[in-house]
């Protein structure tokens, strides 16, 4: 982890340094504020805007308090040197007073300087300095300023106004370490604790940190802690909805599925019912069909009994399925059959097989005659129906 940290600073840097750049601080930070004053005033206190800063300034020997943007001093005291029972240096009772009420996690101390002692020196620099505006500003030093680098405690800002292209404008802050040594001296004896030393401006800061990293204190924030214990719940929640959410639009669609494939198999059932009855109408149409283009055989025996003399008697009658007649018995006169049948409506192509044959036993002549049934023709297809023309 040593090792990795190192390499890691710069580009945590660059980040840090995007974000800050970014119009999107300032927009969250708006949109909370809106937000917040939609609340109660009672509660506007649990959902805070993070850091409360509280500046300190010094005049000769006596030192103050006050909240950053408000001009009303909180405490002041003179310097002095407070402990406990034990000996330990503790804050001065008018400080300690003064901040009981503030959220000990949000509270931010800053050493504020008198613009007197701090040297402040514009710098237009390439944009490729941005990224490392400290190691740039500390190569500058001897040139801007009348000072080592080991003389002065410095911080760069980004400055917001229009540049030369390919480059930006910053602000190198100054204060000598004989100046400032002191005062972290004197606050120290005091059991104060500061977060940054700034530059006073109007009854807020200029915005620096002129405190080296390696003396800003290290305070325990338990609430970021708890922020992300609740991010990782809200990411462990919002995956467990998308799940379900998942899961039940799975179920829908296997539901569905089986709906569909439900309809599929009454559709095909649909189908082939509409086909059987189909087939059966078909069927029965031609049955009807075949029905009317038959001849009824009571018709036919009917018509045969009328036509044949009474002297005549058959032996045999048959009528196969193309039609096909059969007489088969006795007449006295067999010739005369085919005159008799000549005029008939439903036999039609009468005529002998074989030869006329006399029976001794009866005296009268033994035939075999065979004809066609006249099947009545279907009726013409209608032009008007098919489109044909007349």
């Amino acid at each position: 982890m040593s090792t990795a940290m190192p390499s890691l600073q710069p580009w945590l840097e660059r980040v840090r340094h995007a974000w800050r750049a970014s119009p999107l601080p300032g927009f969250l930070g708006w949109w909370g504020g809106q937000l917040r004053e939609l609340l109660p005033p009672r509660w506007r206190g649990w959902f805070g805007s993070g850091a409360d800063w509280h500046l300190l300034q010094r005049a000769g020997t006596q030192w103050s308090l006050r909240r950053c943007g408000h001009g009303d001093v909180l405490a002041g005291w003179e310097d002095g040197v407070d402990t406990a029972a034990d000996g330990a240096r503790v804050p001065p009772v008018a400080l300690s007073a003064a901040l009981q009420r503030v959220d000990r996690e949000d509270l931010r101390l800053a050493l504020l300087l008198p613009p007197a002692v701090v040297l402040r020196r514009p710098l237009a620099l390439p944009l490729a300095a941005r990224d490392n505006l400290l190691q740039v500003a500390g190569f500058e030093m001897d040139r801007q300023t009348p000072f080592t680098l080991a003389q002065v405690y410095y911080a760069v800002r980004e400055l917001g106004t229009p540049a030369a292209p390919g480059r930006f404008n910053a602000e190198l802050v100054v204060a000598t370490r004989d100046t400032l040594d002191p005062l972290l001296a004197r606050l120290r004896a005091q059991g104060i604790a500061v977060d940054a030393v700034d530059l006073a401006q109007g009854d807020g800061r200029l915005g620096v940190n002129l405190l080296p990293p390696e003396q800003v204190p290290h305070r325990a924030r338990p609430r970021r802690r708890l922020n992300l214990m609740l991010a990782a719940a809200c990411v462990l929640l919002l995956a467990l909805v998308l799940g379900e959410w998942l899961h039940n639009r799975q179920q829908a669609l296997a539901q569905m599925q089986a709906e569909v494939e439900a309809m599929r198999g009454e559709a095909q059932q649909v189908v082939a019912l509409r086909q059987q009855l189909q087939d059966n109408a078909g069927a029965a149409g031609f049955l009807a069909q075949r029905k009317k283009r038959t001849v009824a055989m009571l018709s036919l025996l009917q018509d045969v009994t009328a036509r044949l003399p009474d002297s005549a008697w058959l032996e045999r009658f048959s009528v196969d399925n193309t039609g096909q007649l059969g007489f088969q018995g006795q007449s006295q006169q067999a010739a005369k059959l085919l005159d008799a049948l000549k005029d008939s409506k439903l036999i039609t192509d009468a005529s002998f097989q074989g030869s006329i044959q006399p029976d001794p036993a009866t005296g009268k002549e033994r035939f075999y005659l065979t004809a066609r049934v006249n099947q009545p023709k279907p009726p013409a297809a209608n032009p008007a129906a098919d489109g044909s023309a007349p």
